[in-house]
């Protein structure tokens, strides 16, 4: 998929600054839990901050998991971890054309690391759900997925791209998306890896892909889609006791380049 030299750049953040741009961004703080995740969003610049000259990068985000035994959230819930998630709703919310970001992606089993849309008004999953980029369980490969309503959750559209190894899953990669009023087409460092076409959509129920969307990177933890691929349920759904150290480390971190997106003119 080629940009074209009538594209305009509507939005683009290459996180330089010493701090998140409030007027581009929101931090989630957690509500209930979702998906048997075992993090609590905050809003922190112990999991949410920035780094000068990341390899060739002038700056980057870092969202980064920590332990936090027995936290408890302002709803009363308890978990011993907490990590980070930012949205653009409100802030920037769009329909149609081309959005990617370059991501290096934590190593480990059970991370939960995404870059997606979600639909700006209604319930989901009849708002729509766009998911750019998932990696859970298995480090050799990264996921796209389409959910909406008669086609969500496990019995979402989804396809994985498997890596040439571990170690390549995790390097700087781009991610993208093409959204067009008919088409969504994935892709990872400009090779086309899903194409979901308003037909396959609308044979398992209504294309709700033509109203606006925002953008969510976030770092999740354990969860049900970790918990089946690796099929470990204790102490915390789907994540290894591996991965577990490794957070408790330091070692776990998510880092975003940059984020763009071109629409047509």
């Amino acid at each position: 998929m080629q940009l074209s030299k009538d594209d305009e750049l509507v939005f683009f953040d290459d996180f330089t600054s010493d701090e998140l741009d409030r007027f581009k961004w929101n931090v989630e703080v957690t509500g209930k839990r979702h998906n048997n995740e075992q993090q609590a969003y905050i809003d922190s610049s112990e999991t949410i901050f920035f780094k000068k000259k990341v390899d060739e990068a002038d700056g980057v985000l870092v969202i980064q998991p920590k332990f936090k035994k027995n936290f408890i959230t302002t709803e009363g819930m308890s978990f011993d971890f907490v990590s980070g998630r930012i949205h653009t709703k409100g802030k920037f919310d769009f329909t149609y054309g081309r959005i990617s970001a370059r991501i290096m992606l934590p190593k480990g089993d059970g991370l939960w690391p995404a870059f997606w849309l979600l639909g700006s008004q209604g319930n989901w999953p009849v708002c729509g759900e766009l998911d750019i980029m998932e990696a859970v369980g298995e480090s050799d490969w990264i996921s796209a997925a389409v959910h909406g309503p008669g086609f969500s959750g496990e019995s979402a559209l989804v396809n994985k791209k498997y890596c040439e190894s571990p170690e390549s899953a995790t390097q700087w990669r781009t991610y993208s998306l093409d959204w067009t009023p008919d088409s969504l087409y994935f892709m990872v460092d400009e090779e086309l890896i899903y194409r979901v076409s308003r037909p396959m959509v609308e044979f398992f129920g209504p294309w709700v892909y033509d109203k606006k969307q925002h953008i969510i990177l976030n770092l999740a933890l354990g969860g049900r889609y970790p918990y089946k691929t690796n099929g470990i349920k204790e102490p915390y759904y789907g994540m290894p006791e591996a991965t577990v150290k490794a957070i408790v480390n330091g070692e776990i971190a998510m880092l975003v380049d940059w984020v763009k997106v071109y629409q047509g003119q």
